[in-house]
């Protein structure tokens, strides 16, 4: 799933930055729950990239297998339209159409982690 952020002129995933205390997981967690008003069960880690922007300096993105949707969780998805436009569903085949590159890099190699059971370190999206 990708989103459209009000604040980015790109697709995104769901997500946001850590608050004081909170691992990578729960906010993960936290950020599904408040970006899409479900909490579906966010599975294993599958990629840590780090990236730095001239904007918001060094970063470490965190990406965790958001599993499968139910029909039910699909029919529930409610955006918080002051932080997303919409979200859409898209083959890994598209991405690099759909957002940045260092991004779509990113999910791609998460996808590849995803498919064989392995977990990717990236630097700018990509394996050292």
């Amino acid at each position: 799933m990708l989103v459209d952020p009000t604040y980015k002129d790109y697709f995104d995933v769901p997500g946001g930055y850590i608050e004081h205390g909170e691992t990578p997981y729960q906010a993960a967690v936290r950020e599904v729950a408040e970006e899409l008003g479900i909490r579906p069960e966010i599975g294993r880690l599958l990629a840590v990239d780090w990236a730095t922007t001239k904007d918001e300096g060094d970063e470490i993105l965190f990406l965790f297998d958001g599993g499968t949707l139910t029909p039910d969780q699909l029919s529930a998805i409610r955006i918080d339209t002051d932080e997303l436009n919409d979200h859409h569903f898209h083959d890994i085949a598209q991405i690099y159409d759909l957002t940045i590159p260092s991004l779509a890099r990113c999910l791609v190699h998460a996808h590849a982690a995803h498919c064989d059971g392995t977990v990717r370190y990236l630097e700018h999206g990509e394996p050292l």
